[in-house]
């Protein structure tokens, strides 16, 4: 059993922007998940994010065909990934910062435009002290578009 099982609270199934809010630090127009589900403390989760036409970065990103740009994509697994450590580990963990450490193996399969619901996997594939390491799946339409892994450190 690692250090994060341990200290494991109870943690419910999904939460809504407001505790997604209470959790990390991200705030418009940088929050990119906007529910999450099936939240499995320190273990995995499923965050949510409905892409619209009304994104900022589809006035530049390109607005003849509004792309989300992939490395929105990682971020937005980051912050499920945040938000699931931060349930884990509880209260006294609210509003430390998750800072990404590496990202490996990115792939990204096809474009994500306004219309889209990206569902992100996340899962946890080792945590030892305050460095956390993902593996993360965006799917859409049940279809992956991105894939990344990925580790982060926990800080003040």
């Amino acid at each position: 059993m690692d250090e994060a099982t341990e200290l494991t609270h109870q943690v419910p199934e999904s939460v809504d922007i407001q505790q997604i809010m209470k959790a990390i630090p991200h705030r418009y127009p940088f929050l990119l998940v906007d529910k999450m589900e099936e939240i499995k403390a320190a273990e995995s989760a499923v965050g949510i994010k409905n892409v619209t036409m009304n994104e900022p970065f589809f006035q530049g990103h390109f607005p003849s065909r509004p792309v989300m740009p992939g490395v929105l994509i990682v971020e937005a697994m980051a912050q499920t990934a945040a938000t699931l450590v931060v349930l884990t580990l509880g209260e006294a963990f609210e509003g430390k910062l998750v800072y990404f450490m590496t990202v490996e193996n990115a792939k990204f399969r096809r474009p994500v435009g306004p219309g889209d619901q990206l569902r992100i996997h996340v899962k946890k594939e080792r945590a030892r002290g305050n460095v956390w390491r993902f593996r993360g799946v965006a799917r859409v339409d049940d279809v992956s578009v991105a894939e990344a892994s990925f580790s982060a450190m926990i800080v003040d």
